[in-house]
Parts: structure tokens; C-alpha cells; sequence
């Protein structure tokens, strides 16, 4: 998967995608496209909090701790906010690992259509 956002993206620092590079750097290993963990977000705020219909407009992101190759990751997402008269949602998100560590945190909006 990594590999094939590096294709996407045009992103191919070697700390993601040398495994000789990032050896000799703090983290030690190969680290994840930070924006990757991101793009999870779209999925759950845009097709299940609040589902289909809704348009994610918003995202604020704090990427906190690396995400490496391997590691098992758990999104949680929980609406903090909701206006009935703008059908807009405030969703906190945060990504964690199999440790627990929180690898990302944000704020997303969507708006709910009609359509």
C-alpha cells in the first residue's frame, strides 16, 4: 500500500521507501506516508458518520507519532458537533496503533445533503 501511494503521490522520500535510509535515521525503520493514515478519515467521514449523502468538506490533522510498516492500525471517530439548521457534523478522529499510541488526531467536517 505504500508503495502504490509513493506511486500516487509522487512521494518517494526514501524514508518511506528505503529501508537502508531510514535505518540509519531516529525513527529506524521505513515510516508510512502520514497523509495515507489521513485518507482513512474520507471513508469514515464520508461514507459512514453520517453516511453516503454526506460531503466532507474540513480536516484538521496533528500527526503525533509515526506510523511504520507493520503496524496495525484502529480508527476511531466520534461526532462532537451537530447543527440541524446547517446539517453540518464536527467528527474528532484519531488513528492508533496496536499499542495505543495515537499515530494521528483531527477534526473533520461534513455537511449532510438532501440528494
Amino acid at each position: 500500500m505504500v508503495d502504490d501511494f509513493a506511486k500516487l503521490t509522487g512521494d518517494f522520500s526514501p524514508i518511506h521507501m528505503d529501508e537502508d535510509y531510514a535505518s540509519t535515521t531516529t525513527f529506524q525503520k521505513r515510516v508510512v506516508h502520514g497523509m495515507l493514515l489521513a485518507s482513512f478519515l474520507s471513508k469514515i467521514d464520508g461514507m459512514y458518520l453520517p453516511g453516503k449523502h454526506a460531503l466532507y468538506f474540513s480536516q484538521s490533522l496533528d500527526f503525533r507519532h509515526p506510523c511504520f510498516l507493520g503496524d496495525t492500525i484502529t480508527i476511531s471517530s466520534v461526532v462532537i458537533d451537530k447543527s440541524s439548521s446547517t446539517k453540518i457534523l464536527k467528527i474528532e478522529s484519531k488513528i492508533t496503533n496496536q499499542d495505543g499510541k495515537i499515530l494521528l488526531s483531527g477534526i473533520g467536517r461534513v455537511i449532510v445533503r438532501d440528494d
